[in-house]
C-alpha cells in the first residue's frame, strides 16, 4: 500500500525532524549522568506520537516541543552547560 502526502505533510514531517535533532543536539550539552536518560526521554516523546496522522494535533505538539526544548536550553544554560 503506497502512502501519499502532500506538500503540507512534508513540510510538517521536516519540522518535526528538525525539533527531534534540535533536541538531541540540546541534549549533547546535558550533564553526562542524566544525558542518557534525556536522550531516552526524547526518543520516548517521539515514539508515543509517532502514528499521529491529524495534522492540528502535529502542530500543537510541535510548538510543545519547542517551548519544551526553549526550557531546556534556558535551564542548561543557567546550570552554565
Amino acid at each position: 500500500m503506497a502512502l501519499t502526502f502532500d506538500l503540507q505533510d512534508f513540510i510538517l514531517r521536516a519540522r518535526v525532524l528538525k525539533l527531534y535533532r534540535q533536541a538531541l543536539r540540546t541534549s549533547r550539552r546535558a550533564p553526562s549522568h542524566a544525558r542518557d536518560e534525556l536522550k531516552q526521554t526524547i526518543r520516548q516523546e517521539m515514539e508515543k506520537n509517532r502514528d499521529c496522522n491529524d495534522k492540528q494535533r502535529i502542530r500543537f505538539l510541535l510548538s510543545e516541543g519547542l517551548e519544551r526544548l526553549k526550557a531546556l536550553d534556558k535551564m542548561l544554560d543557567m546550570q552554565g552547560h
